[in-house]
């Protein structure tokens, strides 16, 4: 493969790329859905959900752990108040907001920055990551992102930026509806119901309506 010259990768950060027709942007979002309804395909990618996940946390967290299962873990200081509460509902609404970003992004032809920051994302992480199983998944998520915007043509790189875009949404919903299922095992949800008068499985309900609503509007703003 022929590397893209460093100043042609970086100047299409800044460029207005022409959005996929409806069908086509439809067609990858059915090949992602395919891939997170395989029960072994989604042991693989679940992890770079739980890094998602994850980093929503570290925005006020200081230590991510990432495990070999697809679970993962956030330290928090303090491990009380307002700032405490936020961080523990954000983690299972953490991919479905980066997807509508990403959509959003598209939308005005800004489709090689959602790779970008991506990356931005992962480098992030990788500082405050505390296993060595997590520190690898983060650098093999980033390598990938960076083989394609050292490599790939826009075509590659627009097609790849709509799949991100599609898993996060898509996967928001699933972890979420995993969660539902087994309230009263999901650590965030008796966190928050501690600190509030709602139970953990209405949390978990609450993060499945909020995931399921980010998917319809990001899935119309890409078709």
């Amino acid at each position: 493969m022929t590397p893209v010259p460093l100043g042609t990768m970086l100047s299409r950060i800044g460029e207005v790329q022409t959005p996929l027709p409806a069908p086509v942007a439809l067609f990858i979002g059915m090949l992602v859905f395919v891939v997170l309804l395989g029960p072994t395909l989604w042991k693989i990618t679940t992890h770079a959900e739980t890094v998602v996940h994850e980093g929503a946390h570290a925005v006020i967290g200081l230590g991510v752990t990432i495990n070999p299962d697809g679970g993962g873990a956030t330290d928090m200081v303090p491990k009380s108040g307002l700032g405490y509460a936020v961080a523990a509902f954000v983690g299972y609404v953490g991919a479905s907001a980066a997807g509508l970003i990403a959509a959003g992004l598209i939308s005005i032809g800004r489709i090689v920055a959602v790779l970008w920051l991506g990356l931005l994302l992962l480098a992030a992480m990788l500082l405050l990551v505390r296993k060595f199983f997590g520190g690898i998944v983060i650098l093999v998520c980033g390598a990938l992102l960076c083989l394609i915007v050292r490599y790939a043509t826009v075509g590659v790189e627009t097609a790849v930026a709509y799949g991100v875009t599609w898993f996060l949404l898509m996967s928001g919903p699933r972890v979420a509806l995993g969660a539902a299922s087994k309230p009263k095992d999901v650590a965030d949800a008796k966190i928050l119901a501690g600190m509030t008068f709602l139970w953990p499985s209405a949390w978990c309900f609450l993060w499945l309506v909020v995931t399921i609503a980010a998917l319809v509007v990001g899935g119309a703003i890409l078709v």
